[in-house]
């Protein structure tokens, strides 16, 4: 939303933007987050702002992640988190999440959100099992993806990993349900520039089904607006064993 700010000593205007947080109403199935993993981005010191594609070890791709994620035209989706996994160094492996339904003093601006990210890197990194929040909605912690699909789990969130390789994500011919109130967490997993490594293909595949959006190769954010497309309008996901017979989640 644009409004116009007034100055009463001046009586100069110039427009603000606020971010308002979405109506839930308007919005599809449940809650849902995504946990990428940024092979080669800085997770200790100083980010280069001017270099988020070079020094920064492609912290680019991960800001549109987070644009995408969070941001709608005209507010912040309450019912989307995002938690980066900054793996290239110096320091330790660090995770940082943005809590979309708690954040503040974020704006959808790719350099604002790399400067708020700045500022997390200059904190320690807290140890595994230890989550910080530096403000509102935004917090840091050790560890790795492992750490990820633990905690999830333990909070019952249906996770996926994006694969452009395996079965659709979504039913053929599905219909949205009628009616039908759904609080299912659902729990996404893709990587930025680079392939996922063999380990940690082998640690997701233990812990869920792979899915496609796809035969093509998408870019992170754009997977990432694919799901919130898929979740607004409701469409029956295939999250079950084939060989079981499992029913679609919806």
């Amino acid at each position: 939303m644009i409004r116009l700010e007034v100055n009463l000593n001046t009586c100069q205007s110039r427009p603000r933007r606020e971010f308002i947080a979405a109506d839930p109403y308007l919005l599809g199935m449940g809650e849902r987050r995504f946990a990428i993993i940024g092979h080669r981005a800085v997770n200790d010191g100083t980010l280069p702002l001017n270099d988020l594609a070079g020094a920064g070890g492609r912290m680019d791709v991960l800001v549109r992640a987070i644009n995408t994620a969070l941001f709608l035209s005209h507010g912040i989706r309450d019912d989307s988190h995002i938690t980066l996994h900054l793996m290239g160094g110096p320091g330790p492996p660090r995770r940082i999440w943005f809590e979309g339904s708690r954040l503040e003093g974020v704006h959808a601006d790719e350099r604002a959100i790399a400067g708020q990210i700045a500022k997390v890197l200059r904190e320690p990194t807290p140890p595994v099992g230890r989550l910080e929040e530096v403000w509102t909605g935004l917090w840091h912690s050790g560890g790795d993806i492992s750490t990820t699909i633990a905690e999830w789990r333990r909070e019952e969130v249906t996770l996926v990993r994006l694969d452009a390789d395996a079965p659709p994500l979504w039913v053929e011919g599905g219909s949205p349900p009628d009616g039908e109130d759904v609080d299912t967490r659902f729990g996404f997993f893709l990587s930025d520039d680079r392939s996922f490594t063999t380990e940690e293909i082998v640690t997701m595949d233990a812990a869920m089904p792979a899915r496609s959006l796809g035969e093509q190769w998408i870019q992170g954010h754009s997977a990432i607006a694919v799901v919130h497309h898929l979740l607004d309008t409701g469409l029956p996901l295939d999250l079950g064993d084939r060989s079981s017979g499992a029913e679609p989640a919806r």
